[in-house]
């Protein structure tokens, strides 16, 4: 089993697009997953959910979301605003770190950055730079998006409960000053690492596409598609790891179990008689010492 989680309609929504046979499963706390299989891999199992914008309500779903399905892998995808011109409206982000901006402290003239970060796993990031070699992952994009050929980059992101539309605000100098590494800009991914981190390290990866470039032009990016197009780029790759990272069926399936190591004869002489007077001497010993 693997978990997708997302936080918007729209990219839940892309995910579910390479989904067959699904049913929805309801947490006993009222949370609602999308349980299915990939089209066309009968034996990969995915599990959906839509956390809704921010860092805390990401957290506590995918602990959520881990305890209910115990899954080899978790993934968050979705959008994010990128912060690098070399990154088109479309293309891909595996997060190698996922850094919490918001952290600091606050004094009179200046704000020290107390930075978080979490490290993308090394098998996760194995796994997924080869579904770029030949771009064998575009095989999940959506027919008119393959003409585009979305790039897929593979950098930090910076994370915050902040919808960031600006490249000249005090939070976009701020990121451009003591984050300089990261490329994209969203709302969840924090949270969601932090609570794998938490969960005895469950391997987890973030993958956001580009749908605006954080830079003021957000609306104008949305009201043309930018959204929509970034969703399902990041699903396709999604759904192109989690194939990828599906366990093979155990090769040692329907042989015979292993013999147990037998154990040494145990050879008792004593009959039920002479456990009798063991009895009694011992009862006679308790007896006299009692007094």
């Amino acid at each position: 089993m693997i978990v997708i989680l997302t936080a918007l309609n729209i990219e839940q929504d892309a995910v579910l697009e390479h989904l067959v046979d699904t049913t929805v499963y309801e947490h006993d706390k009222g949370t609602l997953f999308d349980v299915g299989t990939i089209a066309g891999y009968p034996g990969h199992h995915v599990a959906v959910g839509v956390t809704g914008a921010g860092t805390t309500t990401a957290a506590a779903l995918t602990e959520r979301a881990r305890a209910e399905f115990s899954p080899a892998v978790m993934m968050f995808v979705g959008i994010a605003g990128g912060l690098r011109g070399k990154l088109s409206i479309g293309d891909v982000v595996v997060a190698t770190k996922v850094h919490s901006y918001q952290g600091g402290r606050s004094e009179d003239d200046e704000f020290l950055v107390r930075p978080r970060s979490w490290e993308l796993s090394h098998r996760l990031d194995q796994k997924a730079r080869r579904l770029c070699r030949g771009n064998r992952w575009h095989d999940w994009l959506p027919e008119q998006a393959r003409t585009t050929e979305p790039k897929v980059s593979f950098a930090p992101i910076a994370v915050g409960d902040v919808v960031l539309d600006s490249t000249t605000s005090e939070l976009a100098r701020r990121i451009r000053a003591s984050f300089n590494d990261a490329v994209a800009v969203e709302m969840e991914g924090s949270g969601f690492a932090h609570a794998a981190a938490l969960a005895d390290q469950v391997p987890a990866a973030v993958v956001r596409g580009i749908s605006d470039r954080a830079d003021g032009g957000k609306a104008e990016a949305d009201r043309d598609g930018g959204q929509l197009i970034a969703a399902r780029n990041a699903a396709a790759f999604a759904v192109a790891l989690a194939v990828s990272l599906e366990p093979k069926p155990d090769s040692t399936a329907g042989s015979a179990a292993p013999t147990p190591p037998s154990l040494p004869p145990i050879h008792n002489t004593m009959t039920a008689r002479d456990h009798a007077k063991v009895g009694e001497q011992i009862g006679v010993q308790f007896n006299s010492g009692a007094r």
